[in-house]
């Protein structure tokens, strides 16, 4: 009969049970230095990896996604508008303050070739531009008849009209022209061109006084020669939509023999 003894301890049964179904073989010195290298160099591994990711974290830069990110405006835009802006208006400002001007005294002149039109320029002083400058359609040679004729009254009247707000009396462009009471066509408003300075240059030196300019070198040209009559007249503002202009005599004495009123109906 087989006899089973006990194992002596649990320990020893545990180890009996085993070797039974697991062969061990005793490992030498020399693997064992292997498997602590094989640690140490695990342990290392895990090190160098462990230090690397905690690098990569810390340089990590969130980016925020397109269609969240907010783009400012542009500050150099905005301020190069800004100043655009305020240079039309200094630019507009300046320009209002060097258009000419009248005051109480001016210095008139009619002027227009014999077989042409009238123009009537109205000058501060004799050297500076025309504040006003007209071209009536009154032939010159009628106007001449008128004048030696007597006294002349010409009328000037212009509409009132709600887009013309702000636009001053001597701004006007079309003006429906009386002349001792008759109807006589309609003045537009002209600039200064180069003819026009050529004869204001011409009688700069004339403070009053009536004739013919002399012929350029190419002689009379078919509207027969340049005629004026210069003076200086009064201005007389009655209100922002009336003014007269009355010629003034040298002397002082009788009435104006040359009236010019300027009316907006």
């Amino acid at each position: 009969m087989r006899t089973i003894m006990a194992a002596k301890t649990l320990h020893d049964s545990s180890l009996s049970f085993s070797r039974r179904y697991f062969h061990w073989k005793k490992k030498s010195e020399d693997e064992e230095d292997d498997d602590q290298e094989i640690l140490n160099f695990s342990h290392l591994h895990f090190s160098e990896e462990s230090s690397e990711k905690e690098n990569h974290e810390e340089l990590r830069i969130p980016v925020v996604p397109a269609e969240t990110a907010v783009i400012p405006p542009k500050k150099h835009s905005l301020m190069s508008v800004s100043k655009l802006r305020s240079a039309l208006t200094v630019f507009g400002k300046s320009h209002r303050s060097h258009r000419p001007v009248l005051g109480r005294r001016v210095m008139g002149t009619l002027f227009g070739y014999r077989r042409g039109h009238v123009h009537l320029a109205f000058q501060d002083e004799p050297k500076s531009a025309p504040a006003f400058l007209i071209e009536l359609a009154t032939p010159t040679s009628v106007l001449v008849r008128e004048m030696a004729s007597g006294l002349v009254r010409i009328a000037l009247e212009t509409e009132k009209k709600a887009e013309k707000k702000g636009l001053k009396l001597l701004e006007e462009p079309l003006w429906r022209t009386y002349c001792n009471g008759k109807k006589c066509g309609f003045a537009m408003k002209r600039e200064c061109g180069g003819e026009e300075w050529k004869v204001l240059k011409a009688l700069e030196a004339i403070s009053m006084g009536a004739g013919v300019l002399p012929a350029s070198d190419d002689g009379v040209g078919a509207e027969g020669e340049l005629m004026y009559m210069r003076a200086k007249f009064e201005r007389v503002a009655g209100s922002k939509d009336s003014e007269a202009f009355y010629m003034m005599n040298p002397d002082g004495s009788g009435g104006p023999e040359l009236s010019i009123y300027l009316l907006r109906v």
